[in-house]
């Protein structure tokens, strides 16, 4: 087990790769969509209350980085002209599926039920963008989700307690970001698709 200071670490290296989406969203090298990103930022900050009710310690570190950096990205792309997506009805529907979650944990008491809750809205929120770097890759930086993924694991190797309130959101967001590398480094969408041209929404 790491010393559990070694979150603070992770969550560092959480918040310069979402600094890089960001000013890469700034030079429109990136072009986020807003409803993830704006969910990602809030369902992990719901997460992080959960978690101090349920008095997890250092770990909740991790889940407040993973909800400041989104919040940056998504202003971010606020500020930028050069890095819209257009948002679909699919978006819209994934964001009021991911809402109705975050409800759930409004009104549910019980702090592990809440962060299942935060989990399952995060979750929800990102299918969007899942689905654009599948098909889309490059327009999304593979940076980002690499110091994501090394911010879950250092998270998971400090933890000293294995209830559900400790582990669900690090082994969650290990499973996310190690979808977005393969779906961005792999290109597996491309490729299954053969060759064609790219025309962005």
């Amino acid at each position: 087990m790491l010393d559990p200071r070694f979150v603070l670490l992770g969550a560092a290296l959480t918040l310069i790769g979402s600094s890089r989406y960001a000013l890469a969203t700034v030079r429109g090298r990136t072009r986020p969509n807003r409803v993830t990103w704006f969910l990602w930022a809030l369902a992990p900050l719901i997460g992080f209350v959960a978690q101090l009710d349920d008095g997890v310690g250092w770990p909740s570190v991790l889940t407040l980085s993973i909800g400041v950096g989104p919040a940056i990205i998504f202003v971010s792309s606020l500020v930028s002209t050069r890095s819209y997506w257009r948002i679909t009805r699919f978006d819209l529907v994934c964001g009021a599926a991911s809402l109705v979650a975050l409800v759930v944990w409004l009104t549910v008491p019980d702090p592990e039920y809440a962060v299942v809750a935060a989990v399952l809205a995060d979750l929800l929120a990102g299918i969007p963008t899942i689905r654009k770097a599948w098909s889309y890759p490059e327009t999304e930086i593979a940076t980002t989700f690499a110091l994501g993924l090394a911010n879950g694991v250092i998270t998971l190797l400090t933890l000293d307690r294995w209830d559900l309130a400790s582990w669900a959101f690090p082994a969650y967001l290990v499973a996310l970001m190690t979808t977005m590398l393969v779906c961005i480094v792999g290109r597996p969408g491309p490729r299954l698709a053969g060759a064609r041209t790219v025309v962005l929404p």
